[in-house]
């Protein structure tokens, strides 16, 4: 029996072993290093689609549910709340067991080997305001991993598991932006050998980007925002938030398909004022296209990061609706974040009892740590440390490769 190292993340999940003298990233899927963390429960099959399949299928337009941002429901009362699901009663935990399980089939189907444990990476926090939410989370998660047939299972802050891939020498940061969390290790590099001086966190991540543009660019094109007319008498109130909030958001996506909510946003589109921004909301809902909606969200982000415009394209909704995002109004919306992690990292570094300027290097990982909003807090905060960008997608789960061995 060997142990897997396993980097269940919000977006995508890795998993790695030791080839020699070097870390293995196991391709989950052909070619593929990461497999997205994403879960289609297909009606008509009655089966569970993972990854890039679940994707599709959700795409296609097959009937069933998709759940992607799993993760950022751990310890929220939504992780235990039995839902039926293919006629079984289920908690999200479960859910995420069989993703787990999933894993640990593919690993064991590529490499040969048996895995009855497991070392997983874990933000340093998976709930920065809530000491109680951020315990429980940890135990859903242990619970999760139990339940896919682990024996035992161990964990490794995600930045740590990652200052033991990286390549150099010195004191460094590793800085690491995922789908749902924002982790920070300071440490010292000498010899081959890695010193651990401090680590913190926030539950901030790429996942908040996007509900931040969505609700800015993407929801006011369905309705938020939007005044509603009263029954009786000219008042009129503005859409409630609380729907928008959640469609906006990947990981409360399914859970808004709602025969009462459809209800309320049709009586809606009778009393607005501009009834066709709701007719497209009750559209959305009726034929569940939340997480087509979220997709362009986060591909005209990427695209942003990279051109002077990038495009939310929502022809799924309607033909020809397709909206742009500018670079620095993606900026400015991100701009807030970005000094957030910057003082995140700063008061980590304080924490490990160093100065700014004994940094040698600021080490990137994740994907989001590639948002230039991210960059320009961090090195308006450390001008003077080198930035380095390392496998950015996969140095977590081969640190944990590392140190399962």
């Amino acid at each position: 029996m060997a142990r897997l190292g396993i980097d269940f993340g919000t977006s995508n999940t890795g998993a790695a072993v030791m080839a020699g003298p070097r870390p293995y990233a196991i391709p989950l899927e052909p070619g593929e290093a990461t497999l997205p963390t994403a879960v289609f429960i297909d009606f008509a099959e009655k089966r569970y689609v993972y990854g890039s399949a679940a994707a599709r299928a959700m795409m296609d337009g097959a009937e069933g549910r998709f759940m992607r941002g799993l993760k950022k429901i751990l310890g929220t009362p939504l992780a235990r709340e039995p839902r039926r699901l293919l006629n079984e009663k289920l908690t999200l935990i479960e859910v995420i067991a069989r993703f787990l399980a999933e894993i640990r089939i593919r690993a064991e189907a590529h490499t040969g080997l048996s895995f009855d444990t497991a070392l997983s990476g874990r933000p340093v926090h998976f709930h920065s305001a809530s000491a109680t939410r951020d315990a429980q989370a940890l135990e859903d998660l242990a619970e999760a991993y139990r339940l896919a047939g682990f024996d035992s299972v161990d964990f490794l802050p995600e930045p740590e598991a990652a200052a033991l891939a990286v390549d150099g020498t010195g004191r460094m940061l590793i800085v690491d932006i995922g789908g749902g969390t924002s982790d920070f290790t300071v440490c010292d590099r000498a010899n081959g050998k890695t010193q651990v001086l401090a680590s913190g966190g926030l539950r901030l991540g790429g996942t908040d980007f996007d509900k931040t543009l969505s609700l800015g660019h993407a929801m006011p094109h369905l309705g938020h925002g939007a005044l509603i007319g009263a029954e009786l008498g000219d008042k009129t109130h503005t859409a409630p938030n609380a729907l928008f909030n959640d469609l906006a958001s990947w990981e409360k996506i399914p859970f808004v398909y709602d025969a009462g909510l459809l209800r309320d946003v049709r009586r809606w589109i009778r009393l607005a004022r501009e009834p066709h921004l709701f007719e497209r909301l009750a559209d959305v809902l009726e034929s569940h296209l939340g997480h087509d909606i979220a997709y362009a969200v986060e591909a005209g982000k990427i695209e942003a990061n990279s051109a002077d415009i990038g495009r939310i394209g929502l022809e799924v909704v309607e033909r020809g609706l397709t909206i742009d995002l500018p670079q620095t109004a993606m900026t400015a919306a991100l701009g807030t974040y970005g000094q957030e992690i910057a003082a995140c990292a700063m008061a980590t570094l304080k924490t490990a009892g160093c100065a700014p300027d004994s940094l040698d290097q600021i080490v990137y990982v994740g994907g989001s740590s590639l948002l230039t909003p991210v960059r320009s807090a961090m090195q308006t905060a450390l001008p003077d440390a080198q930035p380095v960008d390392s496998e950015v997608f996969t140095a977590v789960v081969h640190g944990l490769a590392i140190a399962a061995e």
